[in-house]
């Protein structure tokens, strides 16, 4: 079985051969290859997005945290007439994707990388607390700007197919350590409507829909499922309850799944690991597929050991 079979057997619920595996950090070994399509660490140093803001970062190579942008771009709504979003159709954007699939063939399953997406972008332009209160306080201009980014998304998803990707990940995240950044409901009237014309758009194109969220985000998992989505990737599992969501959502969606890189990942060892891998087998992936398992980079910033990381793969491959 190829590993482009392998996942879409995983998310078609279809019984793969084992586990489809992402590694952020061998993509000789992995059966789903990220590249992005969407450029955030851009310069020298990769200090910049193609979206304007600077990253203020700490360390170096492996040891190198994300960050956060240094100053928001739109200081004021008086600039957002002026503002524009970067180039969909910049005629290099997808030069990285060509080069992989002539690295590593046509068997891998290509997933396009946004990185950050959606309502993170926003909060990234604006700032998080005056992304927060605009959502209230400032709706039309907010709108605005919602579509601005959103639409910049979808010109990028109508060109992924045909450039060799089989999947749009989107990276957006969502929760904080037991409930949303905002309502349900708030979420629902303002951000569910736009993912769903991107997932449409997708599965029009003839590509799989990918979400990464951190956080709990277990209220809005139903309708990420009745909008269409095929793979989410809660990135702390643990704490959105992996039995109550394998019960409530088994063999509804495909979960793509690391070990909490806030707990067990950390601080746990062989036993604990195989124990919550264990659960991930039983409760998400008992329904003929339905996970995929994710083993993150060996980065020094998020203090994983390469040991566990070898624990991961030894577990989710057994």
């Amino acid at each position: 079985m190829t590993s482009k079979e392998r996942v879409k057997r995983a998310i078609e619920m279809r019984q793969p051969d084992r586990i489809p595996l992402l590694y952020a950090y061998s993509l000789e070994k992995s059966d789903i290859v990220n590249v992005e399509a969407v450029r955030h660490f851009t310069g020298e140093n990769g200090e910049a997005s193609e979206w304007g803001f600077v990253w203020s970062r700490i360390g170096n190579g492996k040891n190198l945290a994300m960050g956060i942008p240094k100053e928001p771009i739109i200081k004021s709504w008086d600039e957002l007439e002026g503002f524009r979003p970067p180039d969909p159709y910049d005629p290099t954007r997808f030069d990285k994707i060509r080069a992989m699939r002539q690295k590593y063939g046509d068997d891998k399953y290509y997933k396009a990388n946004f990185n950050l997406s959606g309502f993170s972008i926003l909060s990234m332009l604006r700032g998080f607390d005056h992304i927060m209160e605009d959502m209230c306080t400032e709706r039309e201009n907010f709108e605005k700007l919602a579509d601005i980014v959103f639409g910049f998304e979808e010109e990028i998803i109508g060109q992924l197919k045909k450039s060799g990707y089989d999947a749009v990940g989107l990276a957006d995240d969502w929760g904080m350590q037991n409930c949303l950044f905002i309502s349900p409901g708030m979420w629902r009237e303002l951000f569910l409507p736009r993912y769903k014309r991107q997932i449409e758009l997708a599965h029009n194109c003839g590509l799989d829909v990918y979400m990464h969220s951190c956080g709990y985000i277990f209220d809005i998992i139903p309708d990420l499922i009745e909008i269409g989505l095929d793979i989410l990737n809660p990135g702390q599992p643990d704490i959105n309850g992996v039995k109550k969501m394998g019960e409530r959502f088994g063999g509804k969606i495909c979960f793509a799944c690391p070990v909490s890189y806030q707990t067990t990942g950390l601080a746990g060892g062989r036993e604990e690991i195989f124990g919550t891998i264990g659960e991930y087998k039983k409760y998400l992936g008992g329904s003929g597929g339905g996970l995929i398992g994710i083993i993150p980079e060996d980065s020094k910033a998020l203090g994983l050991t390469q040991e566990n990381l070898d624990y991961m793969e030894e577990a989710f491959l057994q």
